[in-house]
């Protein structure tokens, strides 16, 4: 699903707001598959990774607020972070393969969306023929710090997920060199 036709003065929260995929994620219509367990008794969800701008609900994680975290809430947020990264860096992967977007499309927007829609269709087609090329991935540095039911916004449900994502981060999911990184 590609979603073309947002303006960047738009906030990514607002543009996601008044996505299709956000419809169909309210309407609960995109075949999240069902929680699972992560090596523990725990069933955790499938998520999207969001920043502060975005509202946190079952199926939308963000950051917790700055202000005086623990270690846990701070390594989540990392993880957060990090993850949101990889996000960042597929655009960068999709932008080095069709070079036109190293700059402003000057043209209509029409046209503009045909650009976008014809270079996914081929980069997805690419992707499928010659496979996924880790050394692209490579290219995205992963250290640098960045600023920044169907959808239920059970916000006690929310908030419990994201406490079990942010123990699993400690516990099973935990990687030896984390803590350095926070």
């Amino acid at each position: 699903m590609v979603d073309i036709g947002a303006f960047g003065k738009f906030s990514d929260s607002s543009i996601f707001q008044n996505s299709v995929f956000y419809e169909r994620m309210q309407k609960n219509q995109l075949d999240i598959p069902e929680p699972i367990s992560q090596n523990s008794e725990t069933c955790m969800p499938y998520v999207f990774v969001g920043d502060e701008a975005f509202a946190l609900s079952t199926n939308m994680m963000r950051p917790y607020a700055k202000k005086d975290l623990d270690e846990t809430k701070r390594t989540f947020n990392y993880r957060l972070s990090r993850a949101r990264r990889y996000v960042e860096c597929s655009f960068g992967i999709y932008a080095n393969k069709w070079r036109i977007f190293h700059r402003p499309l000057n043209v209509h927007s029409d046209l503009a969306k045909d650009i976008i829609n014809a270079t996914c269709v081929l980069h997805n087609f690419v992707r499928d023929r010659d496979g996924y090329c880790y050394d692209d991935s490579l290219s995205c540095p992963l250290t640098e710090n960045l600023t920044q039911e169907g959808l239920r916004r059970n916000p006690k449900t929310a908030l419990r997920y994201r406490e079990l994502f942010a123990q699993y981060f400690m516990t099973d999911g935990k990687l030896e060199w984390q803590r350095n990184m926070i």
